[in-house]
């Protein structure tokens, strides 16, 4: 019978297990494992002190110093083996969980945790002072050994690209021990040198690249709070140099790389890896749309996980009221140092990447969600004041909508807080008290003359709210992010564009006259031409083809202009006569973002599907054309670009008509406020205002063309006409005649030189004897011409048409005094061009190429012809027409008619045109009939601009000048000065010379009589001669 097997001491058990974990012995036994250690000296200590040679817990924290400390060189190095022995510990703990006997099975497990909370601490402690124990690891590494275990804990990078987790993986609950509970001092070195780590894997890492193994890792470590200390702590933080600018924070900082990873380019020293627009979009053309696309989803995938994961370690620490005033003073230090991101030419060796400020602008969206939903329920505790007041972000120097940089000095400039040196009173403390209060919590510079001050330094306590910070430091990131990557990606475009063309001139030119430096600049132009169109690709895939960023972007604009409306009063028209204070000094580029994005979106298909449009539709209803609020015009105009965007037309949506067709501010204001603006974008005040006006005005044009086919905004417009006939309807009569007169005359004049040229070139013998430099020149020229000609003339099109269809209901403006002769002097001259003498010599190849449409243009100048002489109730449209000495010519009118009947016209509108020649044709007549009654006319009764007889003398009272009333108020309808002085001039203040009237009354009815007393004698000798004559003859 064989014997039972006698059952283990719990002393020996605890023996046994700390004997597998640790690895160590304290009798030799000659172990076959070369990694267990026999502690020769610890057992003789022992027994020295009449113990027996057994580890137990006691022993335990002993003997791992003993093993660490000695020179064991084939054992496993310190942190190796502590990291295993965790490990063994683990696997014990397992074993332990099947044992029956419930108070050994308690003791040991008591025992295996100790033995882990030991690993653990000792690990901790070698990590922070690396030479305490003696290390005969040969293969000794500068990067942390805990950096293979995070990346284990936080698992494989998912988007399949870049590296594997493949590595040390860490004993289950190591790193949660390790960092749980440690001690922030001894942890601190430990974590600084992880997060150095961390930077550097991802350094010039691309989208493509493994930085999501990174990221987690750092997740996973600012989730402790040791670990959110140790960072915001770190010396590269906020690196510190006198050289520190945007750039130098992108790279060095410890967040920096992780926001730089991104599919967008960036200068080629910084330049990340894989290369993404060479490894997904290199010879795009060839590629399939499905593979296109599925670089498109993948991009879109893996960077919103980067911008995910950066908004959730930021948040991490914003929640931690120990770390949140790090974070605020981080996103300033990177907005400050790179405000120059705002400029047109950004240094990429000072300024931080696009890609960086375009994930930084999706992570801040992301940081503002809690506060933009749909009622905007926090909107209240955004404060204005914060661009005047707060300390953390450089606002002062940005152009504000309205007010001047001296004028917000005079209303807010007490945030300088200085002190009265004159005077200690009160009144000096509370001011200084009031400047402070609403200083932020980031400000660290507090003036000298005030550290020493109880009173204001209980008011440095006082603090904006999170979501006033955030709101703010989102505009300024949008600002130098996103908006500035919107505005990179469409000069993109226009470079293509512009090398595409000059590519095909150059093609053109190798066929006429191969030469090996047309070759080389044509394949330079085609290397050129594929980075460009990768670069454009990997725009598209980050920005335009994520909708996430767009809708983000345009729920926060939509606070912001309901924030602002809130500032001038709340939606109501019309607004205050004056703007208010904090209204006018908030800085432009708010607004003008707004806008940009609102453009940008609407070119994209879907992007503003579910996006409440109204609240930006009455935003801009209400400051288009109020210059009180909105100081720069060109910015105004950006408001006209996005309803020409949102047309129904253009944008295909039915929601952007009911915007036009069924929103209540845009059925009463939208016309009228258009037509302002078309005025008041004549004096931009820019050196390049003339040109400015032109593309501005198209805008306008197109949409008061559509809104002309909606019967209620048709209505509105007729009702402006009527009341405003000699207010802005007037002005805007007048510069839509100046444009078409200057648009039409540069046109016809650009066709007869380009023209010429064409001849030249066509003359291949004279042209192939020219230099090819030359040659080069007058090709370049020729394409120049093509493109204003067809710019030119398409914007005349656009202002005949508008004249035409707005002349068939609406007649008075044009017939009034003042505004009659200048319009029948352009259809005269419109004439000419069209059917005079010179007309033949305006035939193209293909005028359809150059917008050029003679035979529309003249219906469309005959119809307003007609439609004028129909509203002519006075009978004065036809001696406006014959006094115009440059261009009437009454043969014009029957040539006209010839060539309307030929091209299809209506014979009702021939017949009424042919009638106002007849009617013209007579009042040149009669006119010439007066002015050879009027004689010699005396100087002092001709007006002294246009040298005719005036009829209502009028004293200009700057110069005392006596000028005609209509011929002075013409020019004031275009310039709104005094012509011989330049002083300031309106129509209020002519003042009329009753005298002079009189003389000129008097005169005009003596040299009647005398005409009227000629032509009596005359008709009497007439009938008296013939008698006398026969009494002669009898």
């Amino acid at each position: 019978m064989a014997t039972q097997k006698p059952s283990r001491t719990p002393a020996e058990i605890e023996d046994i297990i700390l004997r597998k974990i640790f690895l160590v012995s304290l009798v030799d036994s000659m172990e076959n494992d070369s990694r267990i250690v026999y502690l020769e000296m610890t057992a003789a200590e022992i027994l020295s002190e009449g113990k027996e040679l057994k580890l137990s817990r006691d022993l335990m924290e002993r003997i791992i110093i003993d093993r660490l400390s000695g020179s064991f060189p084939a054992a496993e190095p310190p942190f190796q083996y502590l990291l295993n022995s965790y490990r063994r510990a683990y696997e014990e703990g397992k074993k332990i969980a099947s044992m029956k006997d419930k108070n050994v099975k308690s003791e040991m497990e008591i025992l295996v945790k100790q033995a882990k909370k030991l690993a653990v601490s000792y690990c901790r402690i070698h990590l922070g002072n690396p030479d305490m124990f003696p290390n005969h690891d040969t293969n000794k590494s500068n990067v942390s050994p805990l950096l293979p275990l995070l990346f284990s804990e936080v698992g494989g990078s998912i988007d399949g690209f870049g590296g594997s987790s493949s590595g040390t993986s860490g004993p289950p609950g190591f790193i949660e021990e390790f960092f749980r509970d440690a001690d922030y001092d001894s942890i601190e070195p430990v974590l600084k040198q992880l997060y150095e780590d961390l930077r550097g894997s991802v350094l010039k890492v691309s989208a493509l690249g493994n930085f999501q193994q990174p990221l987690r890792a750092l997740l996973l470590l600012v989730n402790y709070p040791v670990g959110a200390k140790a960072l915001v702590s770190h010396p590269w933080w906020i690196p510190k140099s006198p050289y520190l600018n945007g750039r130098v924070i992108e790279m060095t900082s410890i967040l920096g790389p992780f926001f730089h990873v991104s599919a967008l380019p960036d200068n080629a020293i910084f330049k990340s890896e894989p290369d993404i627009g060479q490894q997904c979009f290199s010879i795009a053309s060839t590629r399939r749309p499905a593979d296109l696309l599925s670089s498109f989803t993948t991009i879109k995938t893996v960077m919103n996980n980067l911008y995910d994961g950066l908004a959730e370690v930021l948040m991490c620490l914003l929640k931690n009221t120990n770390t949140r005033e790090n974070v605020l003073e981080y996103l300033a230090e990177v907005i400050n140092k790179n405000s120059s991101r705002g400029h047109l030419q950004v240094d990429p060796l000072s300024c931080a990447s696009s890609g960086m400020f375009v994930n930084l602008s999706a992570v801040m969206l992301r940081l503002c969600e809690p506060f933009l939903d749909a009622n905007l329920t926090k909107r209240d505790k955004i404060d204005p004041k914060y661009v005047f007041y707060g300390n953390r972000l450089e606002m002062r120097g940005l152009t504000a909508l309205h007010a001047s940089s001296e004028e917000v000095s005079e209303w807010f400039g007490s945030n300088t807080a200085k002190v009265d040196t004159s005077t200690n009173t009160g009144e000096g403390q509370n001011r200084l008290l009031q400047s402070q209060e609403a200083t932020s919590s980031g400000s660290n510079a507090i003036e000298p003359s005030l550290q020493n001050n109880p009173v204001s330094r209980s008011s440095e306590k006082s603090k904006y709210t999170f979501i006033c910070e955030c709101f703010f430091m989102t505009a300024r990131v949008l600002n130098l992010g996103l908006l500035k990557a919107f505005s990179d990606f469409k000069h993109l475009v226009q470079d293509i564009s512009r090398c595409e063309d000059t590519l095909s001139s150059f093609k053109a030119m190798q066929e006429q006259a191969p030469s090996p430096q047309l070759q080389q600049d044509i394949s330079r132009l085609e290397k050129e031409i594929e980075l460009y169109s990768q670069e454009k690709l990997c725009y598209e895939a980050q920005i335009l083809r994520d909708g996430g960023i767009l809708q983000r972007a345009l729920s926060y604009y939509r606070l912001m202009v309901i924030w602002l409306v809130g500032l001038a009063g709340g939606f109501k028209m019309p607004l205050p006569p004056t703007c208010p204070k904090e209204f006018a000094s908030m800085p432009e580029h708010f607004v003008e973002d707004a806008m940009e994005l609102l453009i940008f979106a609407s070119r994209i298909p879907r992007a503003l599907d579910g996006v409440m449009l109204d609240d930006f539709m009455n935003f801009i209803i209400m400051f288009m054309a109020s210059p009180e609020y909105i100081r720069n015009p060109y910015l105004r105009a950006k408001m006209v670009e996005v309803l020409n965007c949102w047309m129904p037309r253009r944008s295909g949506s039915k929601t952007t008509e009911t915007l036009f067709e069924g929103h209540q501010l845009s059925l009463e204001y939208l016309v009228k406020n258009l037509l302002k603006l078309y005025v008041d974008i004549e004096f931009t005040g820019s050196h390049t205002q003339f040109y400015d006006k032109f593309n501005i005005r198209h805008n306008i044009a197109e949409l008061l063309e559509y809104l002309w086919q909606v019967p209620s905004h048709r209505n509105v417009w007729r009702k402006i006409a009527k009341e405003e006939e000699k207010g802005v309807y007037l002005n805007f009569l007048n510069f839509l005649i100046n444009d078409s007169i200057y648009l039409l005359d540069e046109s016809l004049n650009k066709i007869l030189e380009h023209k010429e040229l064409e001849a030249e070139m066509s003359n291949t013998v004279e042209w192939e004897r020219r230099p090819a430099q030359e040659r080069q020149e007058r090709t370049r020229l020729f394409q120049s011409q093509e493109n204003i000609i067809r710019i030119d003339m398409k914007l005349a099109n656009e202002d005949v048409s508008m004249l035409a269809f707005t002349s068939e209901q609406i007649t008075a403006p044009f017939l009034l005094a003042e505004m009659v002769e200048r319009v029948a002097s352009m259809l005269n001259y419109f004439l000419l061009q069209l059917v005079g003498p010179q007309r033949k010599s305006l035939s193209l190849k293909d005028p359809e190429k150059y917008e050029f449409r003679p035979k529309l243009l003249l219906k469309q100048i005959v119809n307003i012809y007609v439609n004028l002489a129909k509203g002519d109730k006075e009978n004065i449209f036809p001696q406006a027409i014959i006094r115009d000495g440059r261009s009437y010519n009454e043969q014009l009118f029957d040539a006209a008619a010839d060539v309307l009947r030929r091209i299809g016209e209506d014979s009702r509108v021939i017949q009424e045109f042919v009638e106002l020649g007849r009617k013209a044709k007579i009042a040149a007549s009669e006119a010439m009939d007066v002015e050879a009654a009027l004689g010699d006319i005396p100087d002092e009764f001709l007006d002294p601009i246009q040298y005719t007889l005036m009829r209502d003398p009028v004293i200009l009272p700057s110069s005392k000048v006596i000028v005609d009333r209509p011929v002075i108020q013409r020019h004031l309808l275009s310039d709104g000065t005094d012509p011989f002085n330049r002083s300031q001039l309106t129509a209020d203040m002519l003042i009329p010379d009753v005298e002079l009237k009189a003389k000129i009354e008097e005169f005009i009815k003596s040299q009647e009589l005398k005409r009227r007393e000629s032509l009596s004698m005359q008709n009497a000798k007439a009938t008296i001669q013939p008698t006398d004559t026969t009494a002669l003859i009898d």
